[in-house]
């Protein structure tokens, strides 16, 4: 292993945390209808709980109600249980075959309770970067001690690793104040 390979591993493994805080992102619900807020949703499936997705079209109808579209006709009502049993608060509506979800809008408490939730998912991704960085720092200090690289590497490979940590937390802080700004948008 050497230093260009222990950046490259940092980089890839902070591209991953980042992505991971982006999907997380989603699951937290603003004032606007999103269909990746009904992601986690599991229906059961002939006794199999099964991802809403694969059970049903998910869409948007407007700004404010999302759309499920089952493609079995007996799906509805486990469908529309499945979502009104869910922790996000939704209170689905059957119209024929269309199950229709409207977005309550969020009180100013609820906004500032939801905006809390944002820092701390956050700060949980910047510790996963930073623990990256201390990985990654302790590979290029373990390849000084077994004298595969001299101080200078060493001190240039810290330096590139802090500046690539340091992009990756103004990443996740541009993150958490872009959604805070969506929450808190009436």
């Amino acid at each position: 292993m050497d230093i260009a390979e222990i950046k490259r591993n940092a980089d890839a493994r902070m591209d991953q945390s980042i992505a991971a805080f982006k999907n997380n992102l989603t699951k937290i619900r603003t004032g606007r209808a999103n269909p990746a807020l009904l992601d986690s949703i599991q229906v059961d499936y002939y006794g199999a709980m099964t991802p809403l997705s694969q059970v049903a079209n998910v869409s948007l109808l407007d700004a404010r109600t999302i759309s499920v579209q089952p493609w079995e006709k007996g799906m509805g009502a486990k469908i529309e249980k499945a979502i009104r049993e869910s922790d996000l608060g939704l209170n689905p509506a059957s119209q024929g075959d269309l199950i229709r979800v409207p977005m309550p809008p969020l009180t100013e408490e609820r906004r500032k309770d939801l905006t809390k939730v944002v820092r701390n998912a956050g700060e949980d991704a910047k510790v996963a970067v930073r623990n990256l960085r201390r990985d990654a720092n302790e590979q290029a200090k373990k390849l000084l001690k077994d004298k595969e690289i001299g101080e200078d590497d060493e001190r240039r490979s810290l330096d590139e690793v802090q500046k690539l940590t340091d992009r990756v937390i103004v990443e996740i802080d541009k993150l958490i104040s872009a959604k805070e700004a969506e929450i808190l948008a009436v």
